[in-house]
């Protein structure tokens, strides 16, 4: 467990050192917070419910986050990592593969959520979120989210056999999930078409999810995109399980 702890606190010093990791994880939301906060404000608006922009923005960038860190951070680290060689020396540690692994996810649970606190905390400073919901629902459907992509971040790391090729294949899942999800834009000015489109993204059952619990909504009004997330989930699980090269 000790040097677990201990590779732990090294991929977090190597986390914090890649640039894009950082930006992507904590700089890009608090940027289109500002952004989009500053024209829009955050008053009351009918489009979404007599609820402000801010308000239904700010979980949406909470499901950005873990959108970027499962099918871009994760996948590029460990695909990095396997191309550099540093996997088959972890190998060669007392460490079990499964804390390499383990440590993986835990330093980028950890990185996602300081990103989400770090939005939410300004959200609630200038343009005053309001939160309606219960804390340790969002916290759980936070969780399962992130988890879910972090499995899919995996799969793309076992299929990838270089960094650059997880690159381009994150960038290809990324940008569709990113802007037909309702993470970024609020899919309530989205046309028909475009809306029903999405509900075959998977990050927009996290939009909904995550929006949902912070409206205050019951978890059993989520239920599809629970199943949807945790099928995610056992999907990258196995299928990273049965196609992972550690060199």
């Amino acid at each position: 467990m000790r040097g677990f702890w201990k590779l732990a606190w090294v991929e977090i010093k190597i986390y914090l050192r890649q640039p894009q990791a950082a930006f992507f994880t904590i700089f890009f939301p608090l940027i289109l917070l500002f952004i989009f906060g500053s024209i829009y404000g955050n008053d009351p608006n009918p489009l979404f419910g007599g609820r402000g922009m801010v308000d239904v923005s700010t979980p949406a960038y909470l499901a950005m986050i873990i959108g970027s860190t499962g099918l871009l951070t994760i996948a590029i680290a460990v695909s990095s990592d396997r191309e550099k060689g540093v996997l088959r020396r972890y190998r060669a540690t007392p460490l079990r593969p499964a804390a390499v692994l383990a440590s993986q996810i835990v330093v980028h649970f950890l990185m996602t959520l300081l990103g989400g606190i770090l939005l939410i905390a300004a959200a609630r400073l200038v343009y005053g979120l309001t939160f309606t919901g219960r804390a340790e629902m969002v916290f759980l459907g936070f969780t399962l989210a992130s988890l879910s992509f972090f499995a899919v971040g995996f799969l793309l790391a076992s299929v990838a056999r270089t960094a650059r090729t997880a690159y381009i294949l994150g960038m290809v899942l990324y940008f569709p999930n990113l802007f037909l999800s309702g993470a970024t834009i609020p899919k309530e000015t989205f046309p028909a078409a475009l809306r029903s489109a999405g509900k075959f993204i998977p990050l927009t059952h996290v939009v909904n999810l995550l929006q949902g619990l912070w409206f205050g909504n019951a978890p059993a009004e989520h239920v599809l995109e629970a199943v949807v997330l945790a099928g995610l989930l056992a999907v990258g699980v196995v299928v990273s399980a049965k196609t992972f090269r550690w060199e």
